[in-house]
């Protein structure tokens, strides 16, 4: 099969990237995946631009987020903040989605200019190419290529013919993944992605191997036999080793998964795999985190005698020792390390253990600033990322401890980068306690950072950006809970934060509005306390000060007999909103944590952003209820009673935006019996709430009138096209006769209908359909004749009941009729309850939900 054209296995998108497929498993070589699609295309797409760096973004099953799908030539962990983006938000790769329109960004000063929040995210030198990507000629995600701004300039009229062939290639592709032969649940896969994004290797060079295992891989059962080198390789003891793939997969970083599984398409197709590189863990260190060591399979097709016709015999190459290379770099005065491209150590010679002052075997497969100590400040992390992402030289200085100062110069590429440390002497001008560094160019004359005496907890890399994206992540914090789960994501990990606590205030006292880390019941006695309780969280608002405690001791004296738990520091942070005291923000560490000035400022600065966008959150709460309250008086607050039926509807409001939308429900009893309708006003606004208002109006006084239910309908699409509200609407409306069980069913864009008979099973009730509401003034709706059984159960629902992220539309209706069929009917009140259950358990409900179930007896 060729692997643009192959399907995914199970009930799920073809982006969906679970852990497994639809028996939960992952099978080495699976086919039919977004990344056996896009793989080649997108590394063509590198290399026809000239870049170092490639990504593709993805729509997410609710169409509101982009999501990173597969990544090459940068490391995964760089991008971590941009793993899913907001199809609205003001970034580069949004913009080209939005407008269908490749965008050309040569270097950092053009991305500032027009996207200031991504260069706050990524403040590094590097150009970079957005084309959006479709499928049938829809755009469903976007190709990112990134390129050293170090290169000769690209004109911008180059860069989309560079890119058209591979964008081409991808759109055929993955529309004939989407057009692919059906599975269960569904006819046909749309393209989608809500996984986590999948590394993809450049094409890299083979190194001389010094390590071999043997392996033979039954291409067709998945079971492998392996020799004792190979299972030394893989780190797997004979006596552990099952005989299958799944337990060389288990050992492989997951980052490189898909290169083993990649060999087997190329065994299939090539008969023969060369070179596929990937990472296996090693435990030979024995501590808690693991290193990686990087290995090679090389092998050929042959076919079997009995069982099966299939087999690649392959070698396992350690790639990470034995290399010639070595022995000239060991001769060398001055020390030289290699990192992989995710920033661990992979390599270092004598010269520069000798230098750091630790051993080789501590390093390898190590990050080296989270082993050396005195590298941990955050700027020397920095310094890899710069040139992982500008792919440009990076030089700085260090000082050791030992009061000797070390240059490093970066030498970086897509696969990693080499490093040259030696000695040097200190620069003109340099004072105790600072650091200098520098990119692509000379080291400037500045000082370098002293370490500090006493324990310090390693201040993490990069905080101050994540600060800045915090700041970019606020303005789209729509409530109160928005804006404290933004907070919170946003700033534990920015600045190694165990515990954080917003309190606000009201009506002169302190209520919490978020904790995080705490132990239970710790922050209980603190509940309601007043604005002249002797507490650091409430003098930090009363004074509009930030408090800041670098050790238990420094609390204790300034707080005597304070309650505290088992943190060393804290900083107590004042909510203030435009001279408004809003609240407090603490936090606290699990190490005596030293705040520099620049710490305390971003802090400072920070509690200020959160305090404008809580303050600006509560009001949007007020008013959303106020919306709410509108909604609610819009729906039925009792159905209609009507001899021979039970019925009953419930109602769920969306989680996101304003938490109300236009689905409605309603009974109308009408002369010929009695209509049950249903329908849904597309947006999550009040004007989505009005114009459901001003139809369920129109289809109410058009059912009264007595027309039929085609007629209904048809003047109901005309209403809405006149009202000239820029809205679509999907409706289902059924005159049901009581007296006989006979019914007319209109649906206009709805989702069928699902009816329980009297022996307890469920269908979908295939009736013929219209477009939806508001789109075609002169659109006709056909009518289908269906027949109740007495003891039978309809149910009507909207799509907010069926359709959640990483699922299509059919397996939720699927799984709402199999809860249909299996609950008893005798209370249609307890069988809606448990149809809405799942929904109204859900965190995030991306729609809102209407439900209308009619018992007829």
């Amino acid at each position: 099969m060729d692997e643009s054209a192959a399907v995914p296995d199970g009930p799920r998108s073809p982006g969906g990237r679970s852990r497994g497929g639809g028996d939960g498993r992952v099978r080495t070589g699976d086919t039919g995946r977004i990344e056996d699609a896009l793989t080649a295309p997108l590394i063509d797409a590198v290399r026809d631009l000239g870049g170092y760096g490639g990504l593709v973004y993805l729509r997410s099953r609710d169409r509101r987020s982009l999501v990173l799908a597969l990544v090459t030539g940068v490391p995964r962990s760089l991008l971590k903040t941009w793993w899913r983006v907001p199809v609205g938000g003001a970034l580069p790769m949004a913009e080209a989605y939005r407008r269908d329109e490749t965008l050309w960004l040569p270097d950092e000063r053009a991305t500032m200019v027009r996207f200031p929040h991504f260069t706050a995210g990524l403040p590094y030198s590097f150009g970079s190419a957005y084309r959006p990507v479709r499928a049938g000629g829809e755009v469903v995600g976007v190709l990112v290529v990134l390129r050293s701004a170090a290169r000769s300039p690209l004109d911008a009229d180059a860069v989309e013919p560079a890119l058209r062939p591979a964008g081409q290639v991808m759109e055929e592709r993955l529309t004939r993944l989407a057009a692919g032969p059906p599975v269960t649940g569904s006819a046909a896969y749309r393209i989608e992605y809500d996984g986590e994004p999948v590394g993809v290797r450049l094409p890299t060079p083979a190194v001389q191997p010094v390590r071999v295992g043997l392996i033979d891989w039954d291409l067709d059962t998945d079971r492998c036999t392996a020799d004792d080198e190979a299972l030394a390789l893989l780190g797997i003891g004979r006596a552990d080793f099952g005989g299958t793939m799944a337990d060389i997969e288990a050992r492989v970083s997951p980052d490189d998964l898909h290169e083993l599984r990649a060999s087997r398409h190329d065994a299939l197709t090539l008969g023969r795999v060369r070179c596929r590189h990937f990472r296996v863990r090693d435990d030979s260190a024995g501590d808690e985190e693991a290193g990686y060591r990087p290995v090679e399979l090389w092998g050929h097709l042959v076919r079997g005698g009995t069982g099966s016709d299939r087999i690649l015999v392959g070698a396992l190459v350690d790639s990470g020792s034995g290399f010639t290379a070595a022995e000239a770099a060991e001769r060398l005065p001055d020390g030289l390390f290699s990192l992989d491209q995710d920033g661990r150590l992979t390599y270092a010679n004598r010269r520069c253990e000798e230098l750091l002052g630790g051993g080789r075997e501590a390093l390898l497969g190590r990050y080296p600033w989270e082993v050396i100590t005195w590298l941990r400040d955050p700027a020397y992390e920095d310094r890899y990322r710069a040139a992982m992402l500008s792919q440009e030289q990076v030089s700085f200085l260090v000082r050791h401890p030992a009061g000797n100062w070390l240059s490093f110069v970066l030498y970086p590429d897509v696969h990693g980068l080499t490093g040259r440390v030696h000695p040097t002497g200190p620069p003109t001008g340099a004072e105790a306690g600072r650091e200098a560094g520098s990119a692509a160019g000379p080291v400037p004359e500045a000082a370098a950072v002293a370490p500090s005496p006493g324990p310090v907890a390693a201040a993490r890399a990069g905080a101050l950006y994540h600060v800045v994206q915090m700041a970019s992540v606020l303005t789209q914090a729509v409530t109160v809970e928005d804006v404290c789960r933004a907070v919170s994501e946003q700033l534990l990990p920015a600045f190694g934060v165990r515990e954080l606590a917003l309190y606000t205030v009201r009506e002169g006292r302190m209520y919490l509005l978020w904790e995080s880390g705490y132990p239970e019941g710790f922050l209980a006695p603190f509940e309601g306390v007043t604005l002249d309780t002797q507490l650091p969280g409430v003098h930090a608002l009363t004074t509009r000060l930030p408090l800041f405690f670098e050790s238990p001791e420094d609390l204790s004296l300034a707080y005597p007999g304070i309650t505290l738990d088992r943190m060393s520091a804290w900083s107590f942070l004042p909510l203030i909103a435009s001279g408004h005291p809003v609240g407090s923000c603490i936090l606290g560490w699990d190490t005596p944590h030293r705040f520099t000035a620049d710490e305390r400022s971003a802090l400072t600065a920070l509690s200020g952003l959160a305090a404008q966008a809580l303050e600006r959150a509560r009001l949007y709460d007020a008013e959303s209820a106020v919306a709410r309250g509108l909604q609610e008086g819009l729906l039925p607050h009792r159905l209609p009673a009507v001899e021979g039926l039970r019925t009953t509807g419930r109602y769920l409001p969306g989680t996101q935006g304003m938490a109300i939308g236009g689905d409605w429900y309603d009974v109308i009893t009408t002369g010929r019996g009695v209509a049950l309708v249903i329908g849904d006003v597309e947006g999550h606004s009040v004007g989505a709430a009005a114009v459901m208002g001003q139809l369920r109006s129109a289809v109410h006084a058009f059912a009264a009138s007595e027309w039929p239910p085609q007629e209904v309908i048809t003047h109901t699409n005309r209403h809405l096209a006149e009202l000239e509200a820029d809205v679509c609407a999907t409706c289902c409306y059924i005159e049901l006769d009581p007296r006989t069980g006979r019914a007319f069913a209109v649906r206009a864009g709805h989702p069928p209908p699902l009816l329980r008979h009297p022996d307890g099973h469920a269908e979908m009730l295939d009736l013929v359909g219209g477009v939806m509401l508001g789109v075609q003034t002169d659109a006709v709706y056909p009518v289908t004749a269906l027949t109740l059984a007495p003891g039978s159960v309809l149910a009507l629902y909207t799509d907010g009941l069926v359709e959640q992220p990483g699922s299509d539309i059919e397996t939720g209706i699927e799984e709402v009729r199999r809860c249909l069929a299996d609950t008893p009917a005798d209370s249609v009140d307890h069988l809606a309850d448990r149809l809405v259950r799942t929904a109204r358990r859900a965190r995030e409900r991306p729609d809102d939900v209407a439900l209308l179930l009619t018992a007829y007896r």
